[in-house]
């Protein structure tokens, strides 16, 4: 299938990783990278920034300017109405996962 109509595929579950994440530890961007690799997203800065800048845009995570030796780190946590929109992500995918895993 082409690389193109995949990544539009997960980019919904990469949303729902991320604001999980952001709900349960503040996170930078690098590390994201990171985790989402652990779970078979393969996934560069060129694609991650856009994503957290949206969720940060729309109000579903908010940065904190961090100094972390000598460098200048974004660490991303979640908003109440990221919450909101976590736990709608998380009932649709549950419900998703029970129709479709045969």
């Amino acid at each position: 299938m082409e690389d193109k109509i995949i990544r539009k595929l997960f980019l919904g579950f990469i949303n729902i990783h991320i604001l999980h994440h952001a709900q349960n530890d503040p996170f930078y961007g690098s590390w994201m990278i990171e985790e989402l690799g652990k779970h078979g997203y393969r996934i560069s800065a060129g694609t991650l920034y856009p994503v957290l800048h949206s969720l940060e845009k729309n109000g579903l995570i908010v940065p904190d300017v961090r100094n972390v030796d000598g460098k200048i780190r974004k660490y991303y946590s979640i908003t109440p109405l990221g919450e909101e929109a976590l736990a709608e992500g998380r009932a649709k995918a549950y419900e998703l996962f029970k129709e479709i895993r045969g």
